[in-house]
Formats: C-alpha cells, structure tokens, sequence
C-alpha cells in the first residue's frame, strides 16, 4: 500500500513525521534512486526501495516505547560530536533502534522517552496537543509570591515570552528551595533560562512527569518499557483533539455612523 514517504519514514523509527518532511525538502531521500523533493510523494514500504542518505530504511516491525531515568552529564542524542556520552549508552540492551522524544539539556535528570515509533514521538512533542511537562527544580534562594507570579504569568527569554505556566513551593531550605513547575511548552534550557530571568539560578532539575507518563521509583540510569495502558492513553491524543468542534467565526457587527 502506498504512503506519504514522510509517514514512512516517522513509522520506521526513523524521525517524526515533521522532520522527516524537512528531510525530503533537504533532497536526502530517494525512491527506487530517484531523488524525491516533493512532500506529497508517496510509496510502498514493502516494495519501493527507500534511502535517506543513500542507506535502505523499512517499516519497524517491532514498535518500542521506553522510559528512561536520565542521569546529568547525558547528551540526549544518537550522537555527540564532541564524544561526550549520550543516552543511547544506556539503553544499549534494545535491539530495535530508538530515539530521543525531544531534548533533556545535559545536565538536566529524569523521565525521558524513547521509541522507534515516528507518529508517536509526535503526539508527546507536537505543540498542538499541549503535553504537559512536570518538572522538580531546585534554585538557589527564595522566591517570593511576587516572583512566583511573575514567572506564572511569563517572563521574557531570548526576546520571546514564556506561555504561562503552573508553579508551587515544595520546599524550602536554608539558602535553596525545591519547587514543582509544570510547563506545556519546551523551549531550549527554558526553565533554567525562567530563574536566571528573575534571578534564582536553577541548580538541579529533574523531570517527573510527561502527559500521563510519571518517573515514579525508576532508578537513576535505568529504563522500563511503557505499559499498554500508557501507550493507548498518549496515542488517544490525536482522537481526542479530532473531536473537538471547530471554532466558531467571530462576526464583525457594523454600525453605520450617524451623521
């Protein structure tokens, strides 16, 4: 059965389905040697010979769904230039080949996910769905109700405003204080850029939670795979959002002036 290359490849484990476009656009992948720069191509996985970057992909058989513990001093990424150690050290007992959903900074602890499954990686990063994140930082102070406000309502980082976003106080101690903060959006290094903003370095932050997944008691460094229940929840996203009814045009009234 033919498909949009761009499903193909994100079903393959390969990317999401959004990179994968940028992929095509980028002249990387060819069907049966023949170069493809039209996104509205399609193909047959169990026929076509597919290459991105002159390498043969096929459909993944074996769809993966794993949680991971992430230490601090990980990259999270297939690779680093650099040789520093990435992520794809620790699940190194996985056949299959799995991914990254999305970006853990370096120094950044806890739950992230990863999965051969393209169509899936998109509905946990998509901005559309509004996945929440769930984050315990640890900044160095206290901050004030005043200050906590400030950062609920947005604050402005690398000229762009922060949506708003939940926060509490789980702790305070002498000179530091934990608290919990829950995100919808995951711009680069954005909670330690959100202290920094308002002047309480962030020292630690591990994330706890994302959309339904919660880190829980998994160790530091280990991984679970995903149970049924969790897969189903995240993959009835793109249903629930399919139902919601349309927005309704706003009607301009207007009024003749009286003259």
């Amino acid at each position: 059965m033919k498909e949009r290359l761009q499903k193909i490849l994100a079903r393959a484990g390969i990317t999401s389905r959004r990179k994968a476009e940028e992929m095509i656009l980028e002249g990387r992948v060819s069907v049966n040697g023949s170069l493809v720069l039209e996104l509205g191509t399609k193909a047959d996985a169990g026929i076509d010979v597919i290459e991105l970057d002159g390498m043969a992909i096929g459909a993944a058989e074996n769809k993966v769904y794993i949680m991971l513990n992430k230490p601090p001093g990980y990259i999270t990424s297939v690779e680093d230039p650099q040789g520093r150690p990435t992520v794809m050290s620790l699940v190194s007992g996985i056949i299959e080949r799995v991914v990254p959903v999305g970006r853990l900074d370096y120094e950044t602890e806890g739950l992230l996910v990863m999965t051969n499954d393209g169509d899936f990686s998109q509905l946990l990063q998509h901005p559309r769905f509004e996945v929440e994140r769930c984050y315990r930082v640890k900044v160095k102070g206290v901050p004030t109700r005043i200050v906590l406000d400030k950062l609920r309502a947005g604050v402005f980082i690398d000229n762009v405003k922060t949506n708003r976003c939940k926060i509490k106080v789980f702790s305070k101690l002498d000179k530091n204080s934990w608290l919990e903060v829950w995100l919808k959006e995951g711009r680069n290094r954005q909670i330690r850029k959100m202290f920094e903003a308002v002047g309480h370095e962030a020292v630690r932050i591990i994330r706890t939670g994302f959309g339904p997944l919660e880190l829980g008691a998994l160790p530091v460094g280990a991984y679970r795979f995903l149970n049924k229940m969790e897969i189903e929840t995240i993959k009835s996203f793109e249903k629930t959002l399919n139902k919601k009814p349309p927005s309704k045009p706003i009607r301009k009234i207007y009024k003749s002036k009286v003259t």
